[in-house]
């Protein structure tokens, strides 16, 4: 399983905009309907909210793919 290290220069960002961002998905709508079906993990734990703000250390995973935020 690979990790990609996501480095912000924010205090935070949202669940919805890293996956696009890390290019898991290719538009907002894909990112939506992934978080809403449940196939997206933050720290391990499904999560369904678009909004979930992530901060450094945080870890995504989604189709087998691992982000970490920095």
């Amino acid at each position: 399983m690979s990790e990609e290290r996501i480095k912000i220069n924010t205090e935070f960002i949202k669940l919805d905009a890293l996956l696009k961002f890390a290019g898991l998905v290719e538009t907002g709508g894909e990112a939506k309907l992934a978080i809403q079906d449940g196939e997206v993990t933050v720290n391990g734990e499904p999560c369904t909210m678009r909004g979930k703000k992530l901060r450094p250390g945080d870890r995504v995973e989604l189709d087998g793919r691992t982000l970490v935020v920095e």
